[in-house]
C-alpha cells in the first residue's frame, strides 16, 4: 500500500484491528523493548554528514552539539535512525516525522493569524515504523529530563504518561472518519484536564511566556533586527558572521531562484508574492543538526517599501531512508525523485501538520533542492530550559497527542491501534527502551567530546587556535 498516495480503500476498522493483532506474533509488544548491540562508531556517521556541509560552519554544528546531552540528542537523528534500522520493529508504516523530538514543538501562526501547537520540523519526514516516532520522542524527555535535573522516577512517570497518551490519543481518533482526523487540532491549554492546582500554575505560567514570545515574533520584527536602510536608501541584511553572512550573488542573479518558487505554489499565493521582488540574500544558521546545510534569508520588497521575510532551506535525503532504509512505494518515490526533497518535505509536513505555512513551496536550482516558508511568522516553543516539573509532563504529553494526530492521516493507522491494544504493556517496553537509549546517546556524546579532543572533528569556534 502506497501511504503517501493511495488509490485504494483501507480494509474496515475491524479488519485493520485484527490485522495489527497479528502483528503481535511476530513482535510481541514486550518485544518493543529490544535492541541490538551496536557496533557502528558514531563519529563516522557524524563525518558523513560533514562531508556534505558547508565545512566552514562544522566547527559551529560541532559547538552546538556539545552544549549539552540534550542539544547532542537533538543534533543526531541520523543515528537514532541507524539504531532502529537494526532493533525489532512492528513494520506498521506511517508517514513519519523522522525527528520528533520535544523541541521539535511548537507555535506558529495559521492564515486566519490565530496560534496554533503542532510538529514544526519535517526536515527528516518519510515512511517509518510508528514506533520510531514515539521512541524518538519518548528518549527525549528522558534525555531532557536528565539535563533538567529531574529524579530518575518522575523522569520514567512522565515517559510513561509520554507513551500512553500518544496511545489513548491514537485510539480515540479511531472513531473519527478521515475528513474529521484530518480538521482535529489541539493545544496545550486542552492538556489541562485531570491537573493538580500545582500543576495548571505551571504550566499556565509557561505556555503564556511563550506564547508571548511566540506574538512577538512576525516578520515586520525580524526585519527591523535584521536589516537596515545603507546610505544609498537600499535595505539590506545587516551581517553576523559567522551566523549571517551575504551571499555571493547579484539581485538579478536571485530573480531565477524566486520565478521558481512562486510559479509552484497557488495562483492566489502566486499574486501575493508578484508584488514583491527580491532585494537581498544572507545565508543564516540555524538550529543544531542543520548546522553546515545551505540556509539563508531572503528579502522581499514591494513598490511602496512592503517587505517579508523568507527562509529557503536546503532539503537533504531523509535520514529515515539514508540511514534507516525505509522507502516509499516505487510511484511515490518516483515521484519525489522528479521533483526533488524540496517536494517531499513541503507534502509531507502539509500532511502531519494540522495547517501548514501557506508560503510553502519548493524548487530545484544547481542539483540541490529547497524548500521556502515564511520567517518568524510568529513561530515559538516552549523553552525547555528551565521547565518545572509539574509543567514538563503536560508539554510531553500534548506533543504526544499531535503526533498521534499526525500519524492518525496515515491509512491504515487502526493496525498500530490494534497492535497496542489497550494494556501499558507496548508503553513500560518503550519507556525501558528509551531509558537504555538515553545512556546510549550519552555514550555517543562523550565519544564526540574525545573527537574534538583528537582532532578527528572540527573544534569549536572559540577552541581553534
Amino acid at each position: 500500500m502506497d501511504i503517501v498516495h493511495a488509490q485504494v480503500r483501507e480494509n474496515s476498522r475491524a479488519e485493520s484491528l485484527a490485522e495489527g493483532r497479528s502483528v503481535r506474533r511476530r513482535l510481541a509488544r514486550k518485544g518493543l523493548a529490544g535492541s541490538v548491540p551496536h557496533t557502528r562508531d558514531p563519529i563516522t556517521i557524524l563525518e558523513e554528514q560533514n562531508a556534505l556541509r558547508l565545512p566552514e560552519l562544522l566547527p559551529l554544528r560541532t559547538e552546538r552539539m556539545l552544549a549539552s546531552p540534550f542539544a547532542f540528542y537533538r543534533g543526531t537523528a541520523a543515528l537514532m535512525a541507524a539504531d532502529l534500522a537494526e532493533d525489532p520493529h512492528t513494520g506498521l508504516l506511517v508517514v513519519s516525522c523522522g525527528d520528533a523530538h520535544l523541541s521539535n514543538f511548537g507555535f506558529f501562526a495559521t492564515p486566519e493569524r490565530r496560534l496554533a501547537f503542532d510538529l514544526n520540523d519535517f526536515d527528516e519526514a518519510g515512511v517509518a515504523p510508528w514506533e520510531w516516532d514515539v521512541k524518538r520522542l519518548t528518549t527525549s524527555v528522558v534525555v531532557g529530563g536528565a539535563d533538567a535535573g529531574y529524579d530518575e522516577d518522575v523522569v520514567r512517570s512522565v515517559a510513561a504518561e509520554t507513551v500512553r497518551t500518544y496511545q489513548r490519543s491514537l485510539a480515540s481518533l479511531l472513531a473519527l472518519s478521515p475528513v474529521e482526523r484530518y480538521y482535529m487540532h489541539t493545544d496545550l491549554r486542552s492538556s489541562r484536564a485531570g491537573l493538580d492546582q500545582r500543576s495548571l500554575a505551571a504550566l499556565d505560567a509557561a505556555l503564556d511566556a511563550a506564547l508571548a514570545r511566540a506574538r512577538k515574533r512576525t516578520s515586520e520584527r525580524a526585519v527591523r533586527r535584521t536589516t537596515e536602510i545603507g546610505a544609498d536608501g537600499v535595505r539590506r541584511f545587516v551581517e553576523d558572521p559567522p551566523r549571517m553572512t551575504h551571499l555571493p550573488v547579484e539581485q538579478d542573479e536571485m530573480v531565477p531562484f524566486f520565478e521558481e518558487y512562486r510559479a509552484g505554489v497557488g495562483i492566489d499565493l502566486g499574486l501575493v508574492l508578484s508584488q514583491y521582488a527580491p532585494v537581498d540574500a544572507v545565508r543564516r544558521v540555524v538550529g543544531v543538526g542543520s548546522v553546515g546545510t545551505r540556509c539563508s534569508l531572503v528579502l522581499l520588497e514591494g513598490a511602496d517599501g512592503d517587505t517579508l521575510l523568507l527562509q529557503v532551506k536546503e532539503a537533504t535525503d531523509s535520514v529515515l531512508a539514508r540511514y534507516g532504509g525505509t522507502t516509499f512505494s516505487e510511484a511515490t518515490a518516483e515521484r519525489f525523485a522528479a521533483s526533488g526533497n524540496g517536494l517531499r518535505v513541503v507534502a509531507l509536513q502539509q500532511i502531519l501538520q494540522v495547517v501548514s505555512d501557506p508560503f510553502l513551496g519548493h524548487f530545484r536550482r544547481d542539483g540541490r533542492d529547497f524548500y521556502v516558508r515564511q520567517f518568524h511568522d510568529m513561530k515559538g516553543a516552549i523553552d525547555l530550559e528551565g521547565l518545572e516539573p509539574e509543567a514538563f509532563g503536560p508539554y510531553a504529553a500534548a506533543c504526544a497527542t499531535m503526533l498521534a494526530r499526525a500519524h492518525a492521516q496515515s491509512p491504515g493507522f487502526a493496525r498500530v491501534v490494534g497492535y497496542l491494544g489497550r494494556s501499558h504493556t507496548a508503553a513500560d517496553a518503550i519507556v525501558d527502551w528509551s531509558f537504555d537509549y538515553a545512556d546510549q546517546s550519552l555514550r555517543d556524546f562523550r565519544a564526540l567530546r574525545d573527537a574534538v579532543a583528537s582532532g578527528r572533528l572540527p573544534a569549536p569556534p572559540e577552541t581553534v587556535d
